[in-house]
């Protein structure tokens, strides 16, 4: 085939993803979506990790912490029962001590007593009062307030059965009301005289014992109380529970000492317990979380402060990173669109040049052959010259004359055909059919005359679509004397037709002398033609192009040196079917 080349104009590829090609008017939108995506994956990039470490660390570092405040009310605990076992101890010491002064009498008399009382106070405040027992549990000696007690049977006495009975010598009892309804605590002693054992036994006032406990309470919110193995309270602060009332916390009897969250009625709060080895009391130490815990608390939100001040640096970081690198490329995008620009307006001046140039060319052949007709003629009947003229000579030239003169027109009339938008006349037709026609009649005798094989290979059932019949078969013929003039010394055409769920096709092939790459980027370009000189305007296909384009089709073109070229002409199914459906 003499004349080759694409599929029409090219479309410029679409930008990653089916974004707007570069120099497109979505070029703006398209750098908006690509700002949301780099911006999005940097965040997600730097942040996510971040956030995953932060929550890690954050978590671990509350552990410690809270058990670094267990450990230090524990420390408190434990510190603080030790404290009272010595008090106790330094008690129990003081009670000893009087059997071994030198007015120790074993029928003490008042007076004796007073003396062992008042001993007593000089090394805490804390005595009540003091009294000697037989080994019968009877009252022998007292001194203090109740003067009452003295003769008082105490061998039914819980804390008298429990000291005659066990194997260490002393006993400290919880605190109870007694006969003098009132509460107090006792610390009696054992001692063996004669063999028989006496008591001496002192009473202590509770509210001391608070007191001296209090003074020994260290940290921001703490209150220590002491309960015995029923959890009732034996020393407590009055706005905190009742003297032998319950507890609202009981520690586990079998460790020593612990530490435990807990729910109480003004909130949570820790507490820890240590038991003494001298009573059978537990020492509580409790502290609200506000305060166990308010180095964490502290911590924790210079944390969060300081991970909310990165993140908020990592963000505006990748803000100018990302607006400076969009800028960047928008620079260079609007460059490049510049000079695509720059590069279209060249290639366009080039096709007005190449156009003006055929047209001239085109033009310019029949208007030489009138001028020279128009010459001739002039010498013929200029005397000088002494031609003869007759006729039947001024008629044929005056017939070159208009010759050159339809040509002429025939070439303005293609020329405004290619550039004029006309009406198209719609009806169903059948390619195959339209390949027919084109073919029919003169046509084919023609290819037989030329030695041309015409082949037929239609698909059945090929759907109708809505097209204008004569222009098609315009675009038909065109293609089909392109390939007739293409193909040399015999050889054969193809005409076929194929539909798939989406387009309808039909190919015109031929075994041509085929076409190079250059001359296939030019043959839609009108006047561009690969025939001897009077054979071909160069227009036929540019023409057969835009018929085509015009009814929503598409012209595809196949062809390499020496192996013939393929023109195919494509119908979107749907869209025809559509219209064909309306009709």
């Amino acid at each position: 085939m003499s004349q080759g080349g694409h599929d029409g104009p090219a479309e410029q590829a679409p930008g990653p993803d089916g974004e707007a090609p570069r120099g497109h008017p979505g070029t703006a939108e398209y750098f908006r979506r690509l700002r949301r995506r780099l911006e999005v994956g940097l965040l997600i990039a730097y942040l996510v990790p971040l956030s995953i470490l932060s929550l890690y660390f954050h978590f671990q570092f509350n552990l410690t912490l809270k058990e670094s405040g267990k450990l230090h009310l524990l420390a408190l605990a434990e510190s603080q029962k030790n404290t009272m076992d010595l008090f106790l101890q330094e008690r129990v010491v003081n009670i000893f001590n009087l059997f071994h002064l030198s007015e120790f009498k074993l029928a003490p008399t008042v007076e004796d007593m007073q003396t062992y009382l008042m001993n007593l106070r000089e090394v805490s405040d804390a005595f009540i009062d003091v009294g000697f027992f037989n080994d019968s549990g009877v009252q022998i000696g007292y001194a203090g307030p109740y003067p009452y007690l003295h003769g008082k049977d105490y061998s039914h006495e819980q804390w008298f059965g429990t000291l005659m009975g066990q194997e260490r010598n002393y006993y400290i009892s919880d605190i109870y009301l007694g006969f003098r309804q009132k509460p107090h605590f006792t610390i009696a002693v054992r001692q063996l005289f004669d063999g028989k054992h006496f008591v001496m036994r002192a009473t202590l006032d509770p509210d001391k014992f608070y007191m001296f406990l209090r003074g020994q309470s260290r940290g921001k919110g703490v209150d220590t109380s002491v309960l015995n193995q029923e959890g009732k309270y034996q020393i407590v602060d009055p706005d905190h529970g009742e003297l032998l009332g319950a507890s609202d916390y009981v520690p586990p009897a079998g460790a020593e000492a612990g530490a435990n969250e807990i729910r109480a009625k003004g909130g949570p709060e820790l507490a820890a317990y240590a038991w003494l080895k001298e009573a059978p009391w537990c020492l509580i130490v409790r502290q609200p979380f506000a305060a166990a815990y308010a180095e964490m608390y502290r911590v924790r939100t210079v944390m969060i402060a300081g991970t909310a001040a990165l993140v908020l640096v990592m963000v505006a970081v990748i803000w100018l990173i990302v607006n400076r690198l969009l800028r960047r490329a928008q620079a260079v995008e609007e460059s490049r669109a510049v000079l695509k620009s720059q590069l279209l307006h060249a290639a366009k001046l080039v096709s007005v040049g190449e156009l003006a140039g055929g047209v001239a060319h085109e033009i310019n052949n029949p208007l030489a052959i009138i001028a020279s007709e128009s010459g001739l003629i002039r010498d013929l009947m200029d005397p000088q010259f002494g031609a003869t003229y007759t006729p039947e000579k001024i008629a044929k030239e005056l017939d070159q004359i208009d010759q050159a003169v339809f040509r002429a027109r025939g070439i303005t009339e293609k020329l405004l055909s290619f550039v004029r938008k006309s009406e198209h006349k719609l009806t169903p037709c059948s390619l195959n059919r339209l390949l027919d026609e084109a073919v029919g009649g003169v046509k084919e005798q023609e290819f037989r005359v030329s030695n041309i094989k015409l082949a037929r290979d239609y698909a059945p059932g090929l759907p109708e679509l809505m097209l204008d019949p004569d222009q098609m078969r315009q675009v038909f013929l065109n293609i089909i004397n392109n390939a007739h003039d293409a193909i040399a010394g015999g050889g054969k055409i193809t005409l076929s037709t194929r539909h798939d769920g989406e387009t309808v096709r039909a190919t015109v092939t031929d075994t041509g002398a085929g076409m190079t790459s250059e001359q296939m980027h030019k043959i839609f370009m009108p006047f561009f033609t690969t025939k001897e000189v009077g054979r071909g305007t160069g227009l036929g296909l540019p023409i057969s192009l835009n018929i085509v384009e015009a009814m929503g089709g598409r012209i595809e073109v196949q062809s390499m040196p020496g192996a013939g070229s393929s023109f195919t002409v494509v119908f979107p199914k749907a869209g025809a079917e559509a219209k064909v459906e309306g009709t």
